[in-house]
């Protein structure tokens, strides 16, 4: 048995976080239909090196298409909807409405229906309708304003890091949505911005700005909390990254280096001390780092009970022990690809695991075989193909 099996997720969502939202639900046995335009699939299909993200992100997923711009498309999807537990749609507010599939008829259709709408800024506000992407909201969030160095500009991620917050959002949102179905026997919507997610991660940012007035500074690899905390190079040219949040562990760093003596200061007894003298920390961790291999440091705080990591490429990653005895990449056989290496389900559970079931499907590989179970026949199909509704 599968955590979220017997749910049945509609998929309406592209590039990126309803998707990948999806995407989570299935990876725990939720029956996930990913329902595409007929002439416009999901972008993430062609994203990235060889499309290979759609590998992923459609992974456990039936795909069907349908233009839910024309009438027969929004009957077909009603009539899906009808048993449907959840849809997941990212269209800019109001799209839904103007083709005629509002929540409310939704919600006629089946009243125990969640609806997840993911957009840039919420349902409503000055925003509400502005073209929404991750990295708006990586801008907007204020989580470029403290990343980068500190006379460096604004750093952006090199990846969909709101997006991939918010989808993992979404998923706790659908969950908390279908619990509370149980005592309500009634569904409802989700209003879910990409912006929110980041913004929760990012901390108390809001709560210290307004009583103390502090605006955070970009700090590099340095942190304002506790030092040392950097990223040091060895003496092969590889990195290793080091942190010191635990007290006891930024003595153990400063033992191990050969600067005990810095361990006496009054200023060494808390973070806040220590990030007044980083300087001097960090310039003691990086000239002994800087005198030693790889691999060599790591065996060393290893041996002090320090906190060290290498820095990762994905080559590192996918040839790392820890990693592999956690099969946190793991292979699916892919019908196009051959034996195909993806990131695995991100938890386990002791008695209904997840898995990934098959890769990302072709564009309207399950359409025939869906509508034969809303009980339409060959000849309906083919007369929707003839109007372009599927």
């Amino acid at each position: 048995m599968k955590a979220l099996e017997g749910v049945r997720v509609l998929d309406l969502a592209t590039l990126f976080a309803g998707p990948m939202a999806a995407m989570l639900l299935g990876d725990f046995g939720a029956e996930v239909v990913k329902v595409e335009h007929p002439a416009k699939p999901d972008p993430s299909r062609g994203h990235g090196p060889g499309g290979l993200w759609w590998k992923m992100l459609g992974r456990n997923k039936r795909t069907m298409t349908l233009n839910l711009s024309a009438a027969e498309g929004q009957d077909l999807l009603l009539a899906l909807v009808r048993d449907a537990d959840v849809v997941i749609e990212n269209f800019r507010p109001g799209t839904l409405e103007r083709w005629n599939l509002s929540y409310d008829r939704l919600r006629e259709a089946n009243p125990r229906l969640v609806l997840a709408r993911v957009t840039g800024f919420g349902q409503f506000g000055p925003y509400a309708k502005r073209p929404g992407f991750g990295t708006l909201a990586e801008a907007m969030s204020g989580f470029a304003a403290m990343t980068g160095e500190p006379d460096g500009p604004p750093t952006l991620p090199p990846f969909g890091l709101a997006d991939g917050i918010c989808a993992l959002a979404t998923a706790y949102a659908v969950m908390a949505a279908l619990r509370a179905r149980e005592s309500t026997g009634t569904g409802q919507v989700v209003d879910m911005s990409i912006i929110e997610p980041i913004l929760t991660v990012l901390g108390a940012q809001p709560t210290i700005y307004d009583r103390l007035g502090v605006v955070p500074p970009r700090t590099g690899n340095r942190s304002v909390n506790n030092a040392p905390r950097n990223t040091y190079r060895c003496a092969d040219g590889s990195w290793v990254a080091v942190s010191t949040s635990a007290q006891n562990i930024a003595e153990r760093v400063m033992r191990l280096v050969g600067r005990p003596e810095y361990i006496a200061e009054p200023w060494f007894a808390t973070g806040a001390g220590r990030v007044e003298h980083v300087a001097e920390l960090d310039g003691a961790v990086a000239a002994w780092v800087a005198a030693r291999t790889r691999e060599e440091v790591l065996a060393a705080f290893e041996e002090a009970q320090a906190a060290v990591a290498p820095i990762y490429d994905v080559r590192d990653v996918l040839a790392d022990p820890q990693l592999t005895a956690l099969d946190a990449v793991t292979t699916v056989e892919d019908p196009e690809l051959g034996p195909l290496r993806m990131q695995n389900v991100m938890f386990r559970l002791s008695d209904t695991p997840g898995d990934i079931r098959w890769t990302g499907r072709a564009h309207g590989a399950d359409t025939a075989d869906l509508l034969s179970e809303l009980g339409l026949s060959p000849a309906d199909m083919e007369a929707l193909r003839d109007k372009g509704v599927i």
